[in-house]
């Protein structure tokens, strides 16, 4: 069972005991302490605490029995609640509140339905009411689910920006090829064989521009992780470059290189040689 502490009530409601004798010691209950709580008010696994739901009224004494790191958790990064943890008959009688709780999660067999379980509580039981932990996840993640989508939707703007631009590139740097072109026509090559050599030459440009943006990607994202969980002190994982992230980038570069190369080729091979040369 956890038990949240406020920052500004830490040092009032976890203050250090008097040395107890051995044997009384190991009859105090015992307590999880949250390790950034730990760090914050020095505490180390063998102090005694005093714990209550107020500053004078810490009647309960207690020991420390471990420091735990929490599981890193989005929702809880931007609060500046601190938890421990405590055996469930110890904050019941330091609460007050016996055989009392907010909430308790149970386990299914695996195979046995979800619904059917719900149901059958819900049945058996007045006053409860239970959810899936499916319902649960999805009604906590509402905020990253907005998020996520945001982020989709600059996404999506960035890729057509990074379109147009690609094409605008690919076209004056054809526009340069011109004088080369021309002289190719002249002496007989084929239209397929310069729009084939432009359309590698676009291939290529992509090709290496889809790696130095996996590398930046890359090198971003450790930088972006290091930077945050050093400022929240947490294991959070901000910036996520996975392989499918990666091939589908590689995919699209190499898709819109593609197209605004063969776009720039196919205006430049249809251009009468003379009008490439200057004198059409």
């Amino acid at each position: 069972m956890r038990l949240r502490v406020l920052p500004f009530l830490a040092h009032l409601l976890l203050l250090a005991g008097a040395f107890l004798p051995g044997r009384a010691m190991a009859q105090l209950p015992q307590v999880a302490v949250e390790r950034r709580l730990a760090r914050e008010l020095s505490l180390r696994v063998g102090d005694t605490i005093r714990l209550g739901t107020a500053p004078d009224s810490m009647r309960l004494v207690a020991t420390v029995a471990a420091v735990y790191e929490p599981r890193p958790d989005p929702a809880e990064i931007a609060k500046v609640e601190r938890h421990l943890r405590m055996h469930l008959p110890d904050l019941a009688a330091l609460l007050g509140a016996p055989d009392r709780v907010d909430r308790f999660g149970i386990g299914l067999v695996p195979g046995t339905p979800v619904d059917s379980a719900v149901a059958a509580l819900e049945r058996n039981a007045f006053g409860f009411q239970v959810y899936p932990s499916a319902a649960i996840a999805s009604q906590s993640s509402a905020t990253f689910l907005v998020v996520s989508r945001f982020h989709r939707a600059i996404a999506v703007i960035t890729i057509v920006a990074g379109a147009v631009f690609l094409l605008c590139i690919m076209l004056l740097k054809v526009e340069e090829r011109r004088m080369d072109a021309a002289v190719m026509r002249f002496v007989g090559v084929r239209r397929r064989t310069i729009f084939g050599a432009l359309l590698l030459e676009a291939a290529l440009v992509a090709a290496v521009g889809s790696l130095v943006g996996t590398a930046l990607a890359l090198v971003a994202g450790a930088a972006t992780n290091a930077y945050y969980r050093r400022l929240f002190d947490t294991g959070l994982t901000f910036s996520l470059v996975t392989p499918e992230i990666v091939l589908f980038g590689v995919a699209l570069s190499l898709l819109l290189g593609l197209a605004a190369g063969a776009a720039a080729a196919y205006r430049l091979v249809r251009t009468r040689p003379l009008v490439l040369w200057g004198r059409g």
